[in-house]
């Protein structure tokens, strides 16, 4: 079908209405032709970048993702059946939460810098009011737990055949009047500070069904019906001593290894570093680790990092002992003919200032002062670079060895 588009005008003649072809726009495209006709009826047409000022441009693409895939997963049901105005709060604050991080009176001002306020119609909002929200939702913290647990601990009920995994972290926080917050050992390295323990529950796949103050695992057996917990915890938190307790008294656990527990892998022959020059994941058994399954793997990216910020920290250690030596050897150095006990004290200073004064030999006498590299201990290190060995206590027709975690 074909159709032309005519530039026509019309006119009287002797009492006759005639028509004239002025010409034929069928040639141009139709945003053009609408302009002439926009025209010819009488509007006025003006230029956008002279007509309009932008004022305000809010962000929005990462709102939009963030916001899309919250309500792919259904959360805002899952917090609430009913939409009402702590449920938007809650929602805003988890959004906000993970587009950038702040404080609840942070996010009072956040919200209207993108449009995730008018997305969900916060409108002004107070920090009492999302402390609110957060009472509103703690109230609902046991019915949410308990869906998500329907969701993803697909073994859990009656027979108790399911398990999950438990780990248990701290924070430090301000202030003296928290009822659950004592002093201890501080995971983020605030000396100081009162710190409070919770304790997160995961599905075998990892995903987070539930957290709470640590009270070890009768409250999970209860709530969810599950008959094994799994502990999971990084090196520090299961050390050698406690894992055999927790192996004595059947408790099951996911942790990994130190560096000097790898190398004594290595040393007794359990661990062979050229099986990495074909795979980057394997599962080994050692007598060291008795009753336990050992998932060892290696990043070659983390490899070349480590490899490269040592040469650089034995590079700079080597500048600054140079300088030692240059002050006890020069003939106006300060050092000069001092006594082995000074020039120790000045070399104390510095070998460990890189943190690699276990690489180096120091010699020192009255007057004289040397070192060297310890390069054997240096490439044993290096051999280890980018190697993880996840140690846990579970068979392999439970959990995996792809399954196992490798951030420990």
């Amino acid at each position: 079908m074909y159709t032309s588009q005519l530039l026509r005008r019309s006119y009287r003649e002797g009492g006759k209405v005639r028509h004239e072809n002025l010409g034929n726009l069928s040639h141009l495209p139709p945003e053009i032709i609408d302009v002439i006709r926009a025209m010819l009826a009488g509007r006025r047409l003006v230029d956008l970048d002279e007509g309009f000022e932008i004022e305000r441009s809010l962000p929005h693409g990462h709102v939009a993702a963030v916001l899309g895939t919250l309500r792919g997963l259904d959360l805002e049901r899952l917090l609430g059946r009913d939409r009402c105005r702590e449920r938007d709060l809650v929602v805003a604050m988890i959004c906000q939460r993970l587009i950038s991080p702040g404080s609840k009176l942070s996010a009072t001002r956040r919200f209207s810098q993108t449009t995730l306020g008018d997305e969900l119609s916060l409108g002004e909002v107070t920090e009492a009011e999302l402390l609110a929200a957060m009472d509103w939702l703690s109230e609902r913290q046991d019915r949410i737990e308990r869906t998500l647990a329907r969701r993803h601990l697909q073994n859990a009920g009656a027979e108790g055949e399911g398990f999950v995994l438990y780990d248990l972290s701290s924070s430090y926080m301000e202030g003296r009047c928290c009822p659950l917050a004592t002093l201890g050992y501080s995971r983020d390295g605030v000396k100081g500070k009162l710190q409070v323990n919770y304790g997160l529950i995961c599905s075998p796949e990892g995903r987070p069904v539930a957290v709470q103050v640590h009270e070890g695992s009768t409250a999970v057996t209860q709530r969810f019906a599950i008959k094994h917990v799994v502990f999971v915890g990084d090196r520090g938190m299961i050390t050698q001593a406690h894992a055999q307790t927790m192996k004595k008294q059947g408790v099951d656990f996911i942790s990994a290894l130190k560096s000097v527990q790898i190398r004594s892998l290595v040393n007794a022959g359990d661990l062979q570093l050229s099986l990495f020059d074909e795979v980057n994941l394997a599962e080994i058994t050692s007598p060291l680790f008795e009753g336990e399954r050992l998932v060892v793997c290696r990043n070659p990216a983390v490899a070349a990092e480590r490899a490269r910020k040592r040469t650089e920290l034995l590079a700079a250690t080597e500048a600054e002992l140079a300088k030692v030596k240059a002050s006890v050897e020069s003939p106006r150095g300060r050092l000069r003919d001092a006594p082995a006990g000074q020039i120790g004290e000045r070399a104390g200073k510095t070998v460990n200032k890189y943190k690699v004064a276990k690489h180096f030999t120091l010699t020192i006498t009255d007057g004289t002062f040397a070192y060297q590299r310890k390069t054997e201990q240096i490439n044993q290190e290096a051999a280890l670079d980018g190697l993880y060995a996840i140690r846990t206590t579970l068979p392999g027709d439970r959990l995996g060895a792809r399954s196992a975690p490798t951030n420990s």
